[in-house]
Formats: structure tokens, sequence, C-alpha cells
């Protein structure tokens, strides 16, 4: 296993264009001065011994050995032992919706939006319990399967839009029983399910997905987002609001959020109905039930002991500076009375 024990330092490798291009304009500039001084030919019968090679190769050594320093700077570690650590958690899966209902603005900067910023704060506070997250619209999709690398959960959490589940709706208990099929292990304890959605349920029966998945030992908690009044649903053109979703009569279409639905399937599921505001995202109340859990032994491997690297980047800059030192800015004797193009 590779890792940097300071990736943040590699950043100085960016200056190393710089330094080769203020390298390149200085040549530039004493080959100017040198044309000052008098006709061309005349200058280079006076600098013969003078090497046109060696300051380009003084460079690429500098340079070598400036990124060298930083590589070793930055330290390279190798994972010498592998080993199964044991952690005791409960298995978290996220159900969000990702229909279009969830581009609605009326919580800002849209109910998809802050749904995501709702889950990574979740992802934050979690410690030792497993995560993985479905997207559901039409259909239900496994977006992460149950893990413990929550930078992974981080990456795939940006990835999601609205587009990326081509048929609309809202099928909540589609997504309900796919999570149930996600889970590992046969115990009927430490299963955790948060649905985020607006809750208006169009494709299947949610309860009885509920009913079937707590009788299984899944808890359920529910997050509404958006506002009970309802909002119109905004249509997107060339990265602005173009104008709002239509029905087939030319009505603009109103988006609800369903608390009574919500409410209904965290009933069954034994869990809590949160009203993400502004204000609340309701993460604390469920966090707390999640940490009253029974909790179950599970184990990861991962490295625990990394050997460091640095020191061979450090010997190869020594070396590479030791070089350059040795090589001076005049034509080598043998170098010059070499003639490889002459045909006499």
């Amino acid at each position: 296993m590779f890792r940097w024990a300071h990736p943040e330092h590699l950043y100085a490798l960016l200056v190393i264009p710089v330094l080769a291009l203020l390298f390149i304009a200085m040549l530039r500039q004493r080959s100017k001065q040198l044309s000052r001084l008098g006709d061309n030919s005349l200058v280079n019968q006076l600098m013969a011994q003078t090497s046109q090679r060696k300051p380009w190769i003084k460079m690429f050594l500098l340079l070598g050995a400036f990124a060298s320093l930083i590589v070793a700077w930055a330290n390279p570690q190798i994972g010498s032992r592998l080993e199964e650590v044991k952690r005791q958690g409960v298995d978290v899966i996220i159900a969000l919706d990702v229909s279009n209902s969830m581009k609605a603005e009326d919580l800002k900067p849209n109910r998809l939006e802050r749904a995501k910023q709702v889950i990574s704060r979740l992802i934050d506070r979690l410690e030792n319990d497993r995560i993985g997250m479905i997207v559901f619209a039409g259909q239900a999709y496994v977006q992460l399967p149950i893990t413990t690398d929550y930078a992974a959960a981080k990456l795939f959490l940006n990835t999601i839009e609205t587009d990326i589940i081509p048929t609309q709706g809202t099928a909540i208990g589609a997504a309900v029983r796919l999570a149930m099929e996600s889970y590992t292990g046969n115990d009927n304890k430490h299963k955790v399910l948060i649905i985020i959605t607006d809750g208006e349920n169009h494709e299947d029966d949610a309860l009885e997905a509920t009913r079937e998945a707590s009788a299984a030992g899944v808890i359920i908690h529910t997050i509404g987002m958006g506002s009970v009044e309802g909002t119109p649903i905004p249509v997107y053109r060339n990265g602005g609001v173009s104008e709002f979703l239509k029905d087939q009569d030319g009505q603009t279409v109103m988006t609800h959020l369903d608390e009574t639905t919500l409410q209904k399937i965290a009933a069954e599921g034994k869990g809590q109905y949160i009203h993400s505001t502004s204000n609340d995202d309701g993460l604390q109340a469920i966090l707390n039930q999640i940490g009253r859990m029974e909790k179950k032994t599970f184990g990861t491997k991962q490295y625990t002991d990394y050997e460091d690297r640095f020191q061979y980047f450090l010997a190869f800059a020594v070396l590479l500076l030791v070089i350059e030192s040795i090589i001076g800015e005049r034509k080598s004797p043998w170098w010059s009375t070499l003639n490889l193009f002459d045909n006499k």
C-alpha cells in the first residue's frame, strides 16, 4: 500500500516549470548581450571553449534535484503490515430521492443540493459505522455499496444529480426493498435506513415495503425536504432557470412535501421523521438514536505500519547535485577532439 505522508508538499512541484522558464529567459538574454559585442562568428571564435550544451545539462540536473527534494519532503511511504481491525457500529444506508421535484428551490440552493449537504454532514459525524447509498426516482439503484470508506462515500455523493436515473417518479418502496438486499449479514439488528425525499410517492406501496423491512429488523428514518405549501419545479437551460415545469394542460406543476407519508413510513419503521429546514437538518436526533442502537462487530483490513522511503529520493537529489557541481561551463578537451562528422 502506497501513500504520501505530506501530500500537500507536492504542490511545490508547480514551481519547477517556472524555474525552467526563468532559466530559458536568462539564456536568451545572455545570447542577446553577446550578440551586441560584435559579429557572431567572431564572438563564437573567442568563446570556442565555452560549451553550448552544458548549461542545459546543468539546468536539468538542478531541476531534477529540486524535484527529488520535493518528493522526499512529501515522504512517500509503503505499507508493510496488513491486519484486520475490529470495529463496532451499525450499517447505515441512505436512500436519496433524485427525481425532478428535488430541483425545487424552496430550500437553498435547491432540495437536492440541500440533501447532499445533510448527507455530507452525516458522514462527517459517523465514527465506526458502515455507510451505503441508494438513489431513486422511478427506479432505485445502488450508488455506493456498504463500506467504511467515508472518503469514497463523499466522492460518490458529489456525483449525484437528478439526471443519473432516466425514469422519473418517486419509488420509495423500490428504494426500501433494494436497501434490504444491500445489507450484509443475516442478523436482524444493527441496520438503519435513512430516506431523504420530498415524499411524493407515485410508483409503489412504500408502506408495505416499510413493513417488510421493519419485520427484518431495519430501523427507518425519514427526512422531508421542501415546503408543505408547494413550489414550482424549475427547468434549467444554459446554466439558469428558463421556465417552470408544466403538465400536459400547460399548467405549472407544483411540488409539495408529503409529510403524512413520511411520518407513516417512519412510524412503521420504528424511526423518526424530521422536516429539514434552513435552520435545522434534524441530524442530531437521528444520530442520537443510532448511537443508542446495539452495535455489531465487523473487521476491516487496513495497513497499520508504514515505512518511509524519502531517503531514496534525498540520496538521488544529492547525487544529481554532485554531478552538476562537477560539470563545468567549458568544453571537455577529449570531446573537442572528437568529430563524429569528419569524413576524412
